[in-house]
């Protein structure tokens, strides 16, 4: 064979080599593990769905979203070890000791006005992000949190202020505060093990939010809710930030547009299904009473100057008052 013909060879295959590369460059795609411990009958999995649905498009299929539900991948308090391990690359994240102004602020003791919840939650994860960037993590979904965060115990019309003694089971320092003051004994239990609980008698009573609550068929162990509107709530689902700045620029800004989204979208449905699931569990036997705007008044009272120093310290004077003063803006 000629040389010529070898060398054109050679070049033909070369340049059909590099067109190879660009063509799966091109089509190369990015899959995004998300973990969370809400299961596919909470209305909330459909919000991850429309996110991920969102994210595929506005990438052109770049980035894809696969969702892992009810705890698959990790436990409650394990989400940024998760995260930086790379078990997930997004999870919720709770009370965390290496963001520590996240893990006192995250669910803080306030009376929420839900009218602008989503400009809220938005404001609130700003504040939260620098500290979330140098434990390698980048704020992404708001979680509509505080819409349900309330009570439940075994009988009906029970007196949060005068806990006698109750186990009750936690989410977190700030509410384990709040069971203490008022008499009680919190108990942590991971959501996927509260069922079982109740139905025990391991605790008297129960903090969750509505959502979580009613997903997992809990009604029907404890029925007799007490609806207090004490909480501000925003368990964020972060990205793992080395993942994050992997993306190419316009990919980043569309995973975020995704995500606030994918929050609007929810919101309304979110509410309607939470509602709809009260209604439901009335139905069946169980109440729901409401405390009046005094009784709430003197709930917060009693906890949140106790809560001042943990925010203080854990945030550090100025995001402290950052904070606060945000949480004021939009209370009731």
């Amino acid at each position: 064979m000629k040389k010529t013909t070898v060398r054109t060879l050679l070049r033909y295959s070369l340049l059909a080599g590099a067109a190879a590369v660009m063509a799966t460059t091109a089509h190369a795609q990015t899959t995004l593990r998300l973990s969370t411990y809400v299961n596919e009958v909470d209305v909330r999995y459909e919000g991850f769905k429309k996110f991920a649905e969102l994210v595929n498009a506005k990438t052109s299929g770049r980035v894809k979203v696969q969702i892992f539900g009810s705890s698959t991948l990790h436990g409650w308090s394990e989400g940024v070890d998760a995260m930086q391990g790379g078990v997930a690359d997004i999870s919720w994240v709770s009370a965390d000791k290496r963001l520590p102004c996240y893990r006192v602020t995250s669910l803080y003791p306030m009376a929420v006005d839900m009218k602008k919840q989503i400009e809220l939650d938005a404001a609130y994860a700003a504040l939260m992000a620098p500290e979330a960037n140098k434990a390698g993590l980048v704020p992404l979904i708001n979680s509509n949190y505080s819409y349900d965060q309330e009570w439940w115990f075994k009988n009906p019309n029970t007196d949060l202020a005068k806990l006698d003694g109750k186990l009750v089971r936690s989410i977190g320092p700030m509410v384990s505060m709040m069971i203490e003051t008022w008499g009680g004994k919190p108990v942590f239990i991971a959501p996927k093990e509260v069922f079982q609980s109740a139905e025990r008698g391991v605790v008297d009573g129960i903090n969750m939010g509505v959502a979580t609550y009613s997903a997992w068929k809990l009604w029907g162990v404890m029925p007799h809710m007490v609806q207090s509107n004490l909480f501000y709530g925003n368990i964020q689902y972060m990205m793992n930030k080395r993942k994050f700045d992997a993306l190419s620029p316009a990919d980043q800004k569309a995973l975020q547009a995704a995500a606030t989204e994918s929050e609007v979208w929810l919101k309304p449905r979110y509410e309607a299904w939470v509602d709809a699931s009260m209604a439901d569990a009335v139905k069946q036997g169980g109440t729901v009473t409401k405390i009046t705007a005094e009784k709430r008044k003197a709930l917060l009272d009693s906890v949140v100057g106790k809560w001042t120093g943990e925010v203080d310290t854990g945030c550090g004077p100025e995001l402290a008052g950052k904070v606060r003063a945000l949480f004021k803006q939009y209370s009731l």
